[in-house]
Order: structure tokens, then sequence, then C-alpha cells
């Protein structure tokens, strides 16, 4: 799950993570730890859409029409509850201007203040049909259109979808599941040197949270300055032809549909290669990448009682050689 989290961090565009598993298992914490790690980013000032000023063609209308200032503001990671209505989430009239001033005003939602960050849904098997279809052309497109009251506004929408859930509760719509870059599975540890660990710190932090903060400042630090670094060099990572067949190999073999898996693993592959100091994508970070990458994109065989998992890493062997 950590791992997942640190690539979505250095490449956007593996599209997302989801996270099924026990509850009580972290899942929520580290997602907002996530955002203690991301290293600030340059956007301009005033913006409720965190315009990127670098990025001219996705400005919008009011930052591509006027002289902008800039400054660095944390990467926004933005929690959608599974309560919100439409307008929340997509932006509506903002009343207060229309009923003291007179004026049609746009109120931005959830939607606009994720963008270039991360949106983060809980229990996101039990989102609502409509807030879903929402989604789903809101991550397509990288914008929001939003038309009502005599309102037309066309905004900036680009960010990581993270959703976690619990398997019991309900499966994930096949339409968003296959949105998903990465999709990891989370278990109730059973080593008792893990779970009194993870007790130990969760008992710390409740006496003291400003004194645990201080005791992992500097691993924080450090981590943060790993993701940066590898943000900045992850475009130059290398794959050779050798590694994208591979990557294709393993996904025939696993008779995954379209070309989203050799996408994925090919990004995220690159992404673990940056964070890892590495010059070149290679056979160790397609392992490494491929269960969390795939598992999700299985076709559905009535006939065969195993896994995913284990599907995944029989086709590892066969593909890379135990």
């Amino acid at each position: 799950m950590k791992l997942a989290f640190l690539i979505a961090a250095i490449e956007p565009s593996v599209g997302g993570v989801l996270v099924f598993g026990d509850r009580g298992t972290g899942k929520s914490t580290a997602v907002r730890a996530l955002a203690r790690l991301l290293p600030q980013m340059h956007a301009v000032v005033g913006c409720a859409y965190n315009c990127d000023p670098a990025a001219t063609a996705t400005l919008c209308d009011a930052c591509r029409t006027s002289a902008v200032k800039t400054a660095l503001r944390p990467v926004p990671v933005v929690d959608l509850p599974l309560g919100a209505t439409e307008d929340r989430v997509v932006g509506a009239l903002d009343l207060e201007r229309a009923l003291t001033r007179g004026e049609k005003a746009f109120e931005p939602g959830l939607l606009a203040k994720a963008n270039r960050g991360f949106l983060y849904i809980d229990e996101v098997n039990l989102l609502e049909d409509h807030l879903v279809d929402l989604l789903l052309d809101v991550a397509a497109s990288g914008e929001n259109v939003v038309e009502r009251e005599g309102l037309s506004v066309r905004h900036p929408a680009r960010f990581v979808l993270i959703g976690s859930g619990n398997p019991e509760e309900g499966e994930l719509r096949p339409q968003l599941l296959d949105r998903f870059g990465l999709a990891v599975d989370v278990k109730t540890p059973t080593d008792i040197a893990t779970r009194v660990e993870v007790v130990r710190r969760r008992d710390v932090f409740e006496r003291d949270p400003a004194r645990f903060h201080r005791a992992w400042a500097a691993e924080e630090q450090k981590l943060r300055r790993r993701i940066a670094a590898a943000r900045q060099r992850v475009g130059e990572i290398a794959a050779p032809d050798s590694v994208l067949e591979k990557a294709a190999r393993l996904c025939v073999a696993l008779g995954a549909d379209g070309l989203r898996g050799e996408l994925t693993l090919l990004r995220a592959a690159r992404a673990l290669a940056a964070f890892e100091g590495e010059a070149t994508v290679g056979d160790v970070e397609l392992r490494r990448v491929a269960p969390f990458a795939l598992g999700h994109r299985l076709r559905r065989n009535p006939l065969d009682e195993t896994g995913s998992a284990i599907r995944v890493a029989r086709a590892i062997e066969e593909t890379f050689g135990a």
C-alpha cells in the first residue's frame, strides 16, 4: 500500500490507487499521512483551481486572461464524503452572492479543490452511481464542466483518485475499477511484533502528537526529498524494448483487456526506478509493481478458483523465471 502511494505521488499519470482490505488496517491513516510527504507545488495566488502557472494550456479562464502571481502551496488532499451532493462535488451557484448582490457567480466544489492533487474516497464501493458516472467523465477528460442555473463554467480538474473500502460491503463497479491504475489488498497483520509496534506507535501519538511528529520529522523530510528527486528524474528513466516486451507478455498471459495494463506497468516501474535511484527500468521493477498494477485487470474465469494474486504470481514466474 505504501509503495503504491509513493508511486502515485511520483507519477500521477499512473491512474490512482485503490486499497481494499480489513477494517482498522490503517488505510485512511496512510492516505492522510501522504499529504505530509508531498513536496509543495507552484500555483497561481488566489486561484480556486490551483492552476499551474507553467501549464498555460490548462489554465482556467481567469488565470488565462490576467497577470498572475505565483507562490508555493501544499498539494491538496481532498476527502469526498459518501453523503456529498452533486453540487458539493462539481460546484454550483454561489447563493450568497446571488441573494445579496444579484450576481450569478460560481462556487467551486470538491473537484476544483482537488485539481493537481489527490481526491480521496473512503468506502468507494458504496459511492452512489450518479457520482461514479460524474467522476468517470471528469477523470477521462481532466476537466469539469458545469451548466446549471444559467451558469456555464469549465475548469481544470486533474487529480489522482484514491479509494479505499472493505470488500465485504460490496464490489466496485467495473468502469470505476478500471480507472484505478494500482489496486492493493491489505490484510490484518498476524505476526505479534508488527501488531505490538503498531499499537505502540499509536499509543505514543495519542498521548503526545507534537512529540510524535518531532520524532519522525527527520524521516519525513528524508522521504519528501526522495519523492521530489524522483519526480525530477522520472521522465529520464529509460525503458528498453526487452522490458516492454516482457510487460506485454505478462499482460497477454493474464488475459488483461486493452493496453492499460502495459501502460500502467511501464509508468509504475519507471516511477519505482526513479525512487530507487536507477537509470533504467529492469525486471526487478516490473516484478515488484506487477501484482498491484495487474491484479484487478484480470478476466474472471468461473472455472478457475485461484485468486488474482496467485494467477499474477504464476504469470510472473513463467515470464521472468522463478
